[in-house]
């Protein structure tokens, strides 16, 4: 076999978008240069390792055999860089944290002024729901996650970073007369949820299950973005953290229900497995948050309390 690095980290990004289009986008490559290394990766194994049904790509089982090996032989290339940035006496390595969807808004503060202090660390950040997110925590493939919902079945430790409140909104050509509402007229609006797997739709159905209300959904959207713009246009109201309203809010184009037992409150946490080996770029990190989370807190994020 005579198969390149560059053949390999071609394969491995094929397979993690299953297009080869997107694999392209994100190698900031041509497409058919990655049909090229594809093809002469494929022809070092007489099994595939794609397949094409319906106009779409799949990885074979085969395949995905590989896709564990080319991971592994990338992480030792890079830990051999950062080996070697180290001995240079500079902080170095990959920082790997995934965050719930809403985490967005907040995590990038939490970041900024840690990577400026230290250029030669790689950030790895996966935004995606709940239940991925710890999926992520339990197989050890990241060094921390961002949830509001603790898990209940995995052993972690944590550091609190701030309260995640979560309000009623409407758009603002709705008409909400009274100054303050019962809690069940969650049970007369359109409610959008968010879909099954994420933290803010926990957050909402525990609340309604303490408040034994029946609550019409009207429609299940698997973004917060997606959420927001629909109560924009009208399509029905929702429950939703405050951390990712600011600017609609400000402009008008969303408005807080004031509803008696809302805002639903919790805390930003950033979690690791209790048993997790650091390296040293996530010790550091740690450490930064420590010294510096409170300054990051009063700075961004002031204008919370507010609501």
């Amino acid at each position: 076999m005579n198969y390149t690095l560059h053949q390999l980290q071609v394969f491995l990004k094929v397979a993690q978008c299953q297009s080869i289009t997107k694999a392209a986008e994100e190698l900031h490559l041509t497409q058919p240069a990655v049909s090229i290394q594809l093809k002469n990766f494929q022809d070092q194994f007489e099994i595939p390792l794609t397949e094409i049904i319906g106009r779409k790509l799949y990885v074979t089982d085969f395949g995905k055999e590989i896709v564990l090996a080319a991971e592994k032989i990338i992480n030792e290339v890079h830990a051999i860089n950062y080996k070697m940035q180290a001995y240079q006496g500079k902080l170095s390595g990959r920082l790997k944290i995934s965050i719930v969807s809403t985490g967005k808004y907040i995590m990038p503060f939490f970041l900024a002024d840690f990577l400026k202090l230290h250029p030669d660390v790689e950030l790895i950040l996966d935004v995606t729901n709940k239940s991925k997110v710890i999926k992520s925590l339990e197989r050890n493939e990241v060094d921390f996650s961002l949830v509001s919902i603790l898990p209940e079945t995995l052993k972690i430790n944590r550091i609190e970073l701030m309260p995640n409140l979560l309000f009623l909104v409407s758009n603002s050509a709705t008409e909400f007369p009274e100054k303050i509402y019962d809690k069940t007229i969650l049970e007369n609006i359109p409610i959008i949820s968010r879909e099954m797997g994420s933290g803010t739709r926990q957050s909402m159905e525990q609340f309604m299950l303490l408040n034994n209300l029946k609550v019409k959904k009207k429609l299940e959207l698997t973004s917060n973005e997606a959420v927001k713009q629909a109560v924009i246009a009208g399509l029905g109201c929702s429950i939703m953290p405050i951390i990712g309203l600011k600017n609609e809010i400000s402009i008008g184009n969303l408005q807080i229900i004031t509803v008696r037992g809302l805002p639903i409150q919790s805390t930003w946490n950033l979690i690791w497995h209790k048993n997790k080996n650091f390296s040293p770029i996530a010790k550091a990190y740690l450490a930064f948050l420590e010294e510096y989370k409170q300054d990051i807190i009063k700075n961004k994020f002031d204008w919370v309390n507010s609501f």
